[in-house]
């Protein structure tokens, strides 16, 4: 199981069970006070700081990232958060009436509203295709999807792991076919990076945003957007500013526009370098074994006591890092505010549609007990 002692790395209150990493990750203490570092910089020397050393650390994060997952660092820009790069795009791809965005039924909802309102806009229609649970095969996914592609069809947009379900879509298959057909992908691979190790390169979907601060760790406010070269100029910044007909040029208009955006604490971006140290540090791919194992040694308890079914085969693909089990409960509002008031379980009990989900995240600092918590509190409530 994982290391007791990297409990002692986290800020995380000890009278918390938080099983709640898929949500808000937690930043390691080493990685926080180089976060604070980087803030007292900003504040003794603001000009320095935002005109010349942190465009520097920019600099050395988006190489660092690009290493961590197989890109290049010249087609990344750092964003606060992935629904702020799919505002990016969505705001400017040129859709018109009739086109189509096709997804699923289990997308983010931050998402899911910025598409609708986008697609709404120019009379393009938002396809959320159903996708049929439990799911059989990766095969079984790949022909569900591929039915809703239609001449209409400009764009897939589609998570890499969901955040209602958990699921590992088999977005490498789904790119692949689309490409065949001439189809612009864009991944939404919010949870993915650190839960699933990235080649960016060999995956080759269009587009690609992820979060930093969830499963890397690093303080919030932190995640990346890569678009493919050819495509960069087609997509606008949110914000107009310095970096249009910069006199101090990245390396492109696309980082220009994208990346110089007047006043404000880009600290949490400079931390990216930090975090892929100390998971270097503490072997992570090994940490990461391990709570996967606890993920999948509990998920069939979990579901027999909540008398549903895996979502999924029970398989290192399909299930990372998070579990979520179909749950029957009119109120998930309240099952969830009551977890956390009464019993200090932050966990998320999660609306999508008609369904509601429990959904159980493991991180280094998790142990068995922390389950085991889980179920006991559940039997007594039930």
């Amino acid at each position: 199981m994982p290391h007791p002692t990297l409990r002692d790395q986290f800020l995380l209150r000890p009278d918390i069970t938080y099983l709640n990493f898929g949500s808000f990750g937690a930043c390691p203490r080493p990685i926080f006070e180089r976060y604070q570092q980087f803030q007292l910089e900003l504040e003794q020397e603001p000009v320095q700081f935002i005109t010349q050393n942190g465009l520097q650390y920019i600099r050395e994060s988006k190489q660092a990232l690009g290493e961590f997952l197989n890109a290049d660092a010249d087609d990344l820009i750092l964003v606060t958060n992935p629904s702020y790069g799919v505002n990016i795009v969505a705001k400017s791809l040129d859709l018109k009436a009739g086109d189509e965005v096709l997804t699923t039924q289990w997308e983010y909802g931050a998402c899911d509203r910025t598409w609708q309102y986008y697609c709404d806009k120019s009379g393009a229609r938002y396809i959320k295709h159903p996708i049929r649970l439990p799911l059989e095969s990766e095969e079984d996914f790949v022909a569900q999807f591929l039915t809703g592609i239609t001449p209409k069809t400009k764009l897939i947009f589609i998570s890499h792991i969901t955040s209602s379900t958990a699921i590992r879509f088999p977005v490498e298959k789904i790119v692949a076919v689309a490409k065949e057909r001439g189809i612009m992908t864009f991944v939404d691979g919010a949870h993915a990076p650190a839960q699933v190790s990235l080649n960016l390169r060999a995956l080759d979907a269009d587009i690609y945003t992820g979060a930093c601060h969830k499963w890397m760790m690093t303080p919030k406010g932190s995640s990346f957007l890569l678009v493919r070269k050819e495509l960069q100029d087609l997509f606008d910044p949110l914000v107009i500013s310095w970096g249009y007909k910069s006199d101090h040029p990245f390396h492109s208009r696309y980082q220009d526009y994208h990346q110089q955006q007047g006043t404000r604490d880009f600290s949490a971006f400079c931390c990216i370098p930090a975090a892929i140290n100390f998971m270097k540090e503490h072997q992570w791919d090994s940490i990461s074994t391990q709570c996967r194992k606890i993920v999948l040694d509990n998920a069939l308890r979990f579901c027999d006591l909540l008398a549903t079914k895996p979502l999924v085969p029970l398989n290192d693909f399909f299930v990372r890092q998070m579990f979520s089990i179909p749950i029957k409960t009119q109120e998930p509002e309240k099952l969830k505010a009551r977890l956390f008031d009464e019993f200090k379980i932050e966990i998320p009990v999660m609306r999508t549609g008609e369904h509601v989900f429990l959904r159980y995240s493991i991180q280094a600092f998790n142990t068995q007990e922390d389950l085991d918590r889980l179920e006991e509190v559940l039997i007594a409530i039930r």
